[in-house]
């Protein structure tokens, strides 16, 4: 049927006529995400004229077909015009149940969710729909919705996290996720006015069913209960990334201590868990690592302090079940192909980087898998199938970001020790890292690590008088070009290639660099003026 025609009956039929035009329009397009430009004006008119039924007192059936239809529309962003105002949103946030701030008697709050009949609760579900795509779509939707305090009705709903059916928990939390992440002004209202970590919080903790047995220690899940319900999951990652959004920036305060902790508590607990697919465990864990990297790195000791589960004695009692996980998924994206490795990886290598260099334990565990003592040096660091294997390879990667984390991680796991990763990755792999740490000469980072292991094998110390330090691998011994060469051959070949460096060095091709006594580098003929003074030099 022809919008036009919509529009208008719809002004002037009653309910059930209005629902039978709707659902023809729904039918008609339920899959449909690209609309015809040239109906843009009919659209916004439908828009407007099914706003006009809302307003009137129909039966919840009726307002859910309208409903249905603006979520259809509002996947247009050009039509949003009539829903982006203070009214249009206001109206929607009383069908989803939102006591939004300063609404007056225009906000038609539905009772609790435990006394809606389901068709009423269908009406605040699809509510809720259509005020994630109109915020979403609409910068105009986003800025009413901070001036009629849209937020407020959201935190009240979250304290009802134990009663609320799926659908009303999902799409509310998915609402607070696409509101802190567009507006970044709202987030310290969120966090000190409302709230919000700590109720997200314990939606968490109720959701994954968190049982605790310490100040900041969970009970460990059983092993032979069932995976987390596929539902139970989607809540989570929708909290997840609400709290993700709400940590961006620490405050430091005590009670952000607590919480912190309490939240590294319950994340620990969820990477002990399965859902009823490898792929949605994955991603949970991922939606989990990124929450940990917002935490101050001083939460992290929670993820291996266990005193009632125990731990490893060779690790000072500390359990080492959430670094492995960790460990195991950074494993699986490394070995993912096509993956994104910057949104993929990186942030699993950055949480392992900032664990390893903080606390002690968690580096000599996670060193005990990544760097093994070297046996076999007859390779090139960067071929085979180890894990070591596959970092030193990502150290050349393509992306500046990917590389550069890679590369950190290693650094860190080797104590900031140039000539301990060095050992490990060879000079070539490793040059990018000391050109931006100022490291070319040698030494170590600034952080200070206890002098610990790092005991070589006697087959290493067999193998490093013939190691090359630039691939970092014993290398078969190749015939020497200039052996059968006279003195003035070499001479010719020599004055050769150094007109060749010259010529190249004058048309700007290359550049001779030098390194300063400080390990950066520099134009040759400055770090030639730099060299320091021999005093004490017995040289004539």
């Amino acid at each position: 049927m022809d919008l036009n025609t919509i529009s208008s009956q719809l002004e002037t039929v009653d309910e059930e006529d209005v629902e039978k035009l709707l659902r023809q329009f729904i039918r008609e397009n339920s899959h449909t995400f690209t609309f015809d430009p040239k109906e843009e004006s009919l659209r916004i008119r439908l828009c407007q004229s099914v706003l006009s039924v809302l307003r009137r007192q129909v039966k919840p059936s009726c307002q859910k077909t309208c409903l249905e239809t603006l979520r259809i529309l509002s996947r247009d962003k050009r039509v949003l015009a009539p829903v982006a105002t203070r009214e249009g949103m206001l109206i929607l946030g009383g069908m989803a149940s939102l006591k939004a701030g300063g609404d007056g008697d225009d906000n038609r709050d539905i009772s609790r969710e435990d006394t809606l009949s389901e068709e009423e609760e269908r009406v605040v579900v699809e509510a809720l729909k259509c005020l994630c795509n109109v915020v979403y779509n609409s910068p105009a939707a986003q800025q009413v919705s901070v001036d009629v305090q849209l937020v407020d009705g959201l935190c009240a709903t979250l304290r009802t996290a134990r009663t609320w059916h799926h659908e009303v928990g999902l799409f509310t939390l998915r609402l607070l996720f696409l509101v802190s992440a567009l507006r970044p002004d709202v987030r310290g209202v969120l966090r000190r006015e409302l709230h919000a970590v700590t109720l997200l919080t314990e939606v968490l903790e109720h959701t994954l069913d968190v049982s605790w047995v310490g100040p900041y220690e969970s009970a460990r899940p059983d092993p032979q209960a069932l995976p987390m319900p596929a539902e139970d999951n989607e809540r989570t990652m929708e909290a997840l990334k609400a709290l993700f959004n709400l940590t961006l920036s620490d405050t430091g305060g005590e009670e952000d201590e607590h919480h912190f902790r309490l939240i590294a508590a319950i994340l620990r607990h969820l990477l002990m868990l399965k859902t009823e697919t490898e792929e949605k465990t994955e991603e949970a864990h991922s939606h989990a690592i990124n929450l940990l990297n917002n935490l101050p790195v001083s939460c992290l000791d929670v993820l291996i302090d266990v005193p009632v589960q125990g731990g490893l004695e060779i690790y000072g009692g500390k359990n080492m079940d959430a670094v492995q996980m960790l460990i195991d998924f950074m494993e699986k994206r490394m070995d993912k192909q096509g993956s994104n490795y910057k949104e993929g990886l990186t942030p699993v290598l950055s949480l392992l980087t900032e664990g390893s260099r903080h606390h002690r334990e968690i580096r000599r565990y996670i060193k005990a898998q990544v760097l093994p003592p070297l046996k076999d040096v007859k390779n090139r660091p960067e071929i085979g199938t180890t894990t070591r294997n596959k970092l030193v390879r990502l150290m050349t990667h393509v992306d500046m970001g990917v590389k550069q984390t890679a590369a950190e991680f290693l650094f860190v796991l080797c104590k900031e020790s140039v000539d301990n990763l060095l050992k490990y990755t060879g000079y070539g792999n490793a040059a990018g890292l000391l050109v931006a740490r100022g490291l070319l000469a040698g030494g170590r980072g600034e952080t200070q690590y206890s002098e610990d292991e790092d005991s070589d094998t006697e087959e290493y110390k067999s193998a490093k008088p013939f190691i090359n330090p630039i691939t970092g691998h014993v290398e078969e011994p190749m015939p020497n070009p200039i052996e059968e060469m006279t003195e003035e051959q070499k001479e010719y070949e020599a004055q050769k290639l150094v007109n060749m460096f010259d010529k190249l060095s004058r048309q700007n091709v290359i550049r001779p660099m030098g390194v300063r006594p400080d390990g950066t580098l520099a134009p040759l003929e400055e770090t030639l003026c730099d060299q320091p003074e021999d005093s004490g030099s017995d040289s004539d």
